[in-house]
Order: C-alpha cells, then structure tokens, then sequence
C-alpha cells in the first residue's frame, strides 16, 4: 500500500486533518436515530453504526494496536463485529448479516470512536514513520466511507415508504438545458497514465506506465437526464440489441426500467434522493446507473465509453477541485450540467475498462496488501469522483471499481467514440 510518510514537521497538519475526517462522518450521520444507524437495506450496503465504527476499528487496529506498545483494546469482540474483509485479521461477522448488529448501541459506537480518536491523537507525535504512513491511509479510507455511509443512507431511506428526506432542502430553480454534447478529439499517441508518485495514492493506481491510444473523441460533459429520459422514451430499456447479454437478462430478471429512484407519476418522472422526492432535472446528470445501462445508453447514442486511460489522459488538463464534492453535512447532488461539470466531482463516470492490474503491480506485505488488489476480478473502472465524494480525495488516477449491476453510488456516464 502506498502512502505519504509525514515528516516530524508536518505531524500537526495530520493530526488536524486527522480530526476534521472523524467529526465529518459523526456529523454525516447525525440526523439519524439508533434505529436508521442499525438497519441494512441490502446486501451492497452497510448500516450507518457499522460505517462507523469499522472505521474507527481500522485505526485501532492497524495503527494503535500494532504500534503503541501496551494499548488495550477498546472492545475485545469489536474485531469481530467490524472487520470487513481482512482474512489475515480472521474470523469476522457476516457482511450481509451487519444489520443484525442491533448492539452495541449507535451511542457506544460513537463512544468508542471518541475513545480511538483520543487515544490515536495522544499516539501521534511518537508514532514511528510506517505508523504515521498508516494514519495517512486511515484517513483516506474513511473519506471512503463517509461517500458510501451516504449512499448506503439514501439507499435506506429510498426502503422506507415515507421516504424521509435526510436533510430537506429548497425547491430548486429549473436551468436552462445543456447544448449538445461537444467532443475532445485526440490523434493517436503514446500517453503515460497512474499515478506519478507525488503524493498519496492508493497501490492500484499503479505504477506509471505508458500506454497507447487509439485516435478517439471524448465527451466535453457528462449525459443528462433529459437525454436519459429520451433514451426510456425510444424503448431503450425494452429493446436488447443495445444490450450486453448479461445486461440483457439483469433488466429482465430485474424489471429495470429507469435509474435507481426513478419513478413516473403523472407523466412526470421524479427521483428519490437525500432532500427527499422530487421532480428530475432534466439537465442535471444522470446518476444511480449501472454498468449495463451505461453501456445500453452508449450504443443508442451511436457512441461508447471510454477507457479509463483516455479518460485519465483527458482530465489531467483539468482541476481535481473543480466539481461538486462533499464539503460538509448537508444535502448533495450533482450540478447541472450547464454549470460546468468538468471529469471531476458531480457522479463517477463509468469506464469501458475491467478492474485488473497495471502491469508491474504488486499488492503490500501484511494485511493492508488485502486493500484493493484482491478485488480486481469481475468489476468495472470510474473516475473522477461524484458529489458524495469528499473534496480533495480524488485525482486523475484515482480508479474506483463496481461490479456491472451496482448503481447505489452516484454512477454517471460520459461517452466516447473511435475517429
């Protein structure tokens, strides 16, 4: 895994940033009672109490429990209850079963985040290099969870037949429709894409290598949802040739006929989201699609995705700050489009490319190699971050990973095409 090791100099701005990731996910999930915290909507997500104390288990195990000689546990069952998926750490609950972990209450897992944010912030300045590494990479990880804390919460809601909103919101103003999409043409060439070793980076995002590329066009935007909604319009949903043959049988199996949230009342298509019900902005990006209906769409506009290396080789012209990201506890959504959403922010971007490995990747010793490299089986790439993303996690070599089906997560589509 790699990380930024903080030099002695720069231990206080960690410890700060340190502080500021733990009460951004504690005021996240503020809003909610014991019994919200508790609930699992769906095999996917992880109830809110379970977000938060996983992560706090992350720094107190990784960091407090192997490097601070003497530190007790806080909870010895703790390690079994929240583990996710570290085998090296062995047995643990169930993932699909964490709803049942009615107790400890949401009030003592908020305890015993206190109790590891103390104790780790106390530990800080005396830690050695690879610990304060590990405190680097904790925090990058829970800005993780506090994106999937969110849409594991709108899924939630979205069970609930009063559709409660988490945070209301304004009537929002109608904007102006986006133009037609525009397109950034590249000739062939020999790019270098991962990351360049500047800074924090996860281990998937590389090592730097070069890469070829065809002569292709991407998207200056992301597709919106009145272009969604003339693609339901034209049958999109009701006609398999613009289909994988697994996408195929998951729309019928499934009965998918819109986005996730999407409902027609009255001729009016309307979605659920973190203010609540409301009407869809048609030029607002389409979020919450998977996989297959990214594709789906693609083909019926004539076009395709885009590889995450051109992807990559085009946001690298652009800011990583310039889009919608979670700043703080409050609603979220993507802008509309003709506020600029640019490759960052706003909704991940489905790639055409699988999750595997860069050539010359090689996973971490310990079980911190567990992180990413077990996963790049069966899933697909996006980049660029979304709206619940927090500000500043993401880069151009970020690559997040879904599997095809998943559309939970505020999931996007930009489009490309061969030239």
């Amino acid at each position: 895994m790699r990380t930024v090791l903080e030099p002695a100099g720069q231990i206080s701005a960690l410890a700060g940033r340190f502080a500021n990731v733990r009460s951004l996910s504690e005021a996240l999930a503020a809003p909610l009672s014991d019994a919200d915290a508790s609930v699992q909507s769906m095999a996917d997500a992880s109830p809110a109490k379970w977000h938060l104390a996983h992560t706090s288990w992350f720094f107190e195990t990784f960091v407090l429990r192997d490097h601070v000689a003497g530190y007790p546990l806080h909870d010895e069952r703790f390690p079994f209850l929240f583990n996710s998926y570290y085998e090296a750490e062995g047995a643990r609950h169930a993932r699909d079963r964490r709803g049942m972990i009615t107790r400890p209450s949401l009030a003592e897992v908020l305890g015993y985040r206190r109790a590891v944010t103390a104790a780790l912030l106390d530990a800080l300045p005396g830690l050695p290099d690879a610990a304060v590494g590990l405190v680097a990479l904790g925090c990058h990880h829970e800005e993780q969870h506090q994106e999937l804390l969110l849409t594991d919460i709108l899924h939630l809601l979205s069970q609930n037949p009063l559709e409660p909103a988490l945070w209301p919101a304004p009537r929002k103003v109608p904007v102006q429709m986006p133009g037609p999409i525009g397109w950034i043409e590249r000739d062939e060439a020999i790019v270098e894409i991962g990351h360049d070793g500047d800074g924090f980076a996860f281990d998937c995002e590389g090592p730097r290598h070069r890469i070829l590329l065809a002569s292709h066009a991407i998207a200056d935007r992301t597709v919106t949802n009145g272009e969604w909604a003339a693609f339901i319009a034209d049958g999109g949903y009701a006609t398999p040739r613009w289909w994988l043959a697994d996408g195929w049988a998951w729309v019928k199996a499934e009965a998918i006929v819109a986005p996730l949230y999407w409902e027609q009342q009255d001729s009016v298509w309307t979605r659920f989201g973190l203010d609540g019900r409301r009407a869809v902005d048609p030029a607002a990006p389409v979020t919450h699609v998977s996989f297959y209906e990214a594709d789906a769409y693609a083909a019926w506009a004539g076009a395709r995705l885009p590889t995450e290396a051109e992807w990559e080789a085009a946001a690298v012209a652009h800011d990583p700050g310039e889009g919608s990201f979670l700043d703080a506890a409050g609603p979220v959504e993507p802008r509309p489009a003709t506020s600029g959403p640019g490759f960052f922010g706003d909704v991940w971007e489905w790639t055409g490319s699988a999750y595997r490995p860069y050539p010359g990747f090689a996973a971490a010793e310990g079980a911190v190699g567990e992180y990413n490299g077990k996963f790049m089986s069966g899933q697909s790439v996006l980049r660029g971050g979304s709206c619940a993303t927090p500000r500043g996690h993401v880069r151009a070599s970020y690559r997040n990973f879904f599997y095809p089906h998943q559309r939970w997560q505020f999931t996007g589509v930009r489009l490309a095409k061969d030239l």
